[in-house]
């Protein structure tokens, strides 16, 4: 990432369903047999075909120069291990995030999200050298619903995310 561009600090928080609101849901371990819940029901990927897999990801530190949304999906995320990682968010129906539209939240382990179709989102990030996600989209989510807002270009910026 290009050290010349501005830092524009996003400090982050522990993500709470109520703050978290906005861009998705957090799921956290229920009991089996617990009834179907309104915070499951955010789940579509009915506009194609379902691609359920294990994502590997190498050297991601908290810091992004570019925002991406899918119109087509939901995605749902969820660490393989027990560490915690980090997303940045902004609404779904921006069509273009201001660096004030920004929220980074601190997925604790076992605790999966659901991005609304629409989520401006950048990460996962993490401290460890790599770490495996499961992860719930369409299968040409990154071929044909893959949406980016370039906030170096628009503000000049390089986000950097810090701990609350």
């Amino acid at each position: 990432m290009p050290e010349t561009l501005t830092p524009h600090r996003l400090t982050s928080e522990i993500v709470s369903p109520e703050a978290f609101e906005p861009y998705g849901v957090t799921l956290t371990p229920m009991k089996d047999g617990t009834p179907f819940t309104a915070e499951e029901a955010v789940l579509d990927v009915s506009n194609g075909i379902p691609r359920f897999y294990l994502m590997h990801l190498e050297d991601k530190p908290a810091e992004f120069v570019r925002v991406t949304r899918h119109l087509e999906t939901t995605q749902t995320l969820l660490s393989v291990g027990d560490v915690e990682w980090t997303i940045a968010v902004a609404a779904p129906g921006i069509d273009e995030p201001t660096l004030d539209d920004l929220r980074a939240f601190r997925i604790p382990p076992r605790t999966a999200i659901t991005l609304r179709k629409g989520t401006w989102h950048a990460g996962p990030f993490f401290a460890e050298p790599s770490m495996d996600f499961v992860n719930l989209e369409l299968d040409d989510t990154n071929v044909i619903d893959h949406h980016n807002h370039r906030l170096d270009d628009a503000y000049g910026v390089r986000v950097v995310i810090d701990a609350q």
